[in-house]
C-alpha cells in the first residue's frame, strides 16, 4: 500500500513538472524604447537607397513604395 502511495505521488509529481514546463514567462516590457519617431532612422548603414533619415516625406514615400510594389500581390504577379 506504501508502495502505491508513493507511485501516485510521484506520478502526480512528475505531471506538475512537466506542465511547468508549459508556463508563459512574465513579459516586463523591457525592450529597446525609443522616443524618436521612427522616421528619425536607426543609425545602420543597411538602408533603403533614397531615404534621408530625420525626412519624414522621405519615410512616407519610402512606406508607401513598399507597400505598392514589394507587398502588394496584384502587382508582383502577372496575369498568363
Amino acid at each position: 500500500m506504501m508502495q502505491r502511495s508513493f507511485q501516485w505521488t510521484l506520478a502526480a509529481a512528475v505531471a506538475m513538472l512537466s506542465l511547468s514546463a508549459c508556463t508563459e514567462k512574465p513579459q516586463t516590457g523591457m525592450g529597446v524604447r525609443s522616443d524618436a519617431p521612427p522616421y528619425a532612422g536607426t543609425g545602420s548603414n543597411f538602408t533603403q537607397p533614397g531615404w534621408k533619415a530625420g525626412d519624414k516625406t522621405s519615410w512616407e514615400a519610402q512606406l508607401k513604395a513598399r507597400q505598392q510594389y514589394g507587398q502588394n500581390e496584384y502587382t508582383r504577379t502577372q496575369a498568363k
